[in-house]
């Protein structure tokens, strides 16, 4: 796990990368993830700052915590993480594609077999 620095807060990048890990079943539904001051330590920042981005993922129900053991994967996780990188990347990607080959004068089948091509 390496952390990008991209300008964007490192608690963000934190809870990012365990999402993407949760995603492609690096850190599998139910399972233990690191604890924050193993974050702290590979990442070498503050654990209070490796705390928060878990946080953040405790919150919106991804991680729950059992007390006295650590965080966990929550069952049902994954796919509440798909649904909402599908929508993120429909509102990110996909719309303004379709806008601009429509600007372009691209047709429905012409962007389909550009997209092919490339996949």
């Amino acid at each position: 796990m390496t952390v990008i620095e991209d300008g964007r807060p490192i608690f963000v990048q934190i809870a990012e990368q365990i999402e993407n890990e949760i995603i492609d079943g690096t850190l599998p539904e139910e399972g233990q993830i690191p604890s924050t001051n193993e974050f702290a330590a590979f990442h070498r920042i503050n654990p209070a700052t490796a705390g928060k981005g878990v946080n953040v993922l405790v919150e919106n129900g991804t991680l729950y915590k059992k007390r006295g053991i650590g965080m966990f994967v929550a069952t049902g996780a994954r796919e509440r993480l798909l649904v909402i990188r599908r929508d993120e990347f429909e509102k990110q990607f996909i719309r303004p594609l379709v806008t601009e080959a429509a600007k372009l004068g691209i047709t429905r089948e012409q962007l389909v077999a550009l997209l092919q091509k490339e996949a």
